[in-house]
């Protein structure tokens, strides 16, 4: 079975006989992999009325477990973005009904975003969806093949992870 990446690898090789082009053969497969990714997560979202970024706010919430909050703080660190972007997200979430802010029991300056019950029941559908496509996506492999790829994933992976590059 070939696929368009074995015919661009063919031609580099063709043009390029001096450059060891064997990366491509994975990574140009991951990248339109996670452009296919893209597409379906944000169709997932859509679907709920939720941009990627909403989702991203929200599932930190809700994998954080009852009450489902966190400060802006940790929702900085688990979303990668700046101060200012988190304070306008959290802005647009509260005005949407998604979270709202209180006090931080334990620090009197400190503020807590919780997840509200509508931000929760959105967050969930919208995992379920997501979870359909994706295991459409993986549908070609056997759960073996699946678990051997996310292994060598994972351990492509893990020094960026590890060096708080994660993306």
């Amino acid at each position: 079975m070939e696929d368009e990446v074995d015919r661009l690898v063919a031609a580099w090789r063709a043009e390029r006989p001096d450059l060891d082009v064997q990366p491509l053969q994975v990574l140009s497969r991951v990248h339109r992999l996670a452009r296919h990714l893209d597409r379906a997560r944000r169709a997932a979202f859509a679907e709920h009325g939720l941009e990627v970024w909403e989702f991203d706010v929200l599932s930190a919430l809700r994998r954080a477990g009852a009450p489902y909050e966190l400060s802006p703080g940790t929702l900085l660190r688990a979303t990668l973005v700046t101060s200012g972007t988190m304070t306008n997200r959290i802005d647009r979430l509260e005005h949407a009904g998604l979270v709202r802010r209180g006090p931080d029991p334990h620090d009197r300056r400190g503020v807590l975003v919780r997840l509200t019950e509508a931000g929760r029941e959105r967050v969930d559908a919208a995992l379920d969806d997501l979870v359909k496509r994706e295991r459409e996506l993986l549908a070609g492999l056997t759960d073996e093949q699946q678990r051997t790829l996310a292994g060598l994933l994972r351990g492509l992976l893990a020094p960026f992870d590890s060096h708080g590059r994660a993306g």
